[in-house]
């Protein structure tokens, strides 16, 4: 663990993971190229659901470059929650494992147009740089929902998502029931005038459309947003996490 005796009292990084010794480099690498000045003190929490391809040891390998540590994880929502319960900053960012920061300011900038506009949640755009014109499409079609979402309920995906500490935990915390789509049930608490889009984007990859294929992937997004009223269907078990 860094030992460093100062931490970044503005912002944590919680990132949920499981056996992502492939992908979680690009993530942190990513994360020492941003031009946040606060960076090298904010505390960056991979909260590591019992991995067995070594990703703990490969994020440690990180500490010299990010104040990074390992923490225990479980489903997406439980490692989330854990982290933000050590968060002792003004905002917590929440970042998934599979991507990369896709502009070196995208993280600053997320943190300013927070304080700026005093919002409780801020996300970004969804970019797929190895996908087909398919998963370009898909990706592409999510985030022109996700902008106009903020007509009516916003929401946000885990991929990156910021939330202001203290709102995030007068809601409660990602519900650890839902075992799909948790991270939207959240934002779309988010009072429209309090939610925030900054631009720079993420990269992730089409691994999930590869595992469930492109129409089934589809339709849970469409039945989600359909549903958002309906606590009960976020509480079913949508296979998800099985494919």
């Amino acid at each position: 663990m860094n030992t460093s005796s100062t931490t970044n009292q503005e912002l944590t990084i919680v990132i949920p993971a499981k056996n992502e010794a492939k992908l979680i480099p690009r993530l942190l690498t990513s994360l020492t190229i941003q031009d946040y000045s606060k960076m090298s003190n904010t505390r960056v929490l991979v909260a590591d659901a019992n991995s067995t391809d070594g990703t703990p040891d490969i994020v440690l390998s990180f500490q010299p470059r990010l104040n990074v540590s390992v923490i225990p994880g479980g489903m997406p929502s439980v490692g989330r929650n854990h982290g933000a319960a050590l968060a002792d900053s003004k905002y917590v960012l929440f970042l998934d494992a599979d991507i990369e920061l896709a502009h070196p300011s995208v993280a600053r900038r997320a943190v300013e147009l927070a304080a700026r506009k005093r919002l409780h949640c801020v996300t970004t755009n969804i970019l797929c740089r190895d996908g087909n014109w398919l998963d370009k499409l898909l990706y592409a079609s999510n985030d022109f929902c996700q902008h106009l979402s903020r007509l009516h309920h916003p929401f946000a995906t885990g991929m990156f998502m910021l939330f202001e500490t203290n709102k995030f935990r007068e809601l409660g915390g990602f519900d650890e029931r839902i075992l799909f789509a948790e991270d939207y049930q959240l934002s779309k608490q988010v009072e429209r005038s309090r939610f925030g889009i900054v631009r720079g984007g993420v990269w992730t990859t089409n691994r999930r459309f590869q595992r469930m294929g492109y129409f089934k992937v589809a339709r849970l997004f469409l039945k989600t947003a359909a549903n958002y009223w309906n606590e009960n269907y976020f509480l079913r078990d949508h296979k998800y996490w099985q494919t």
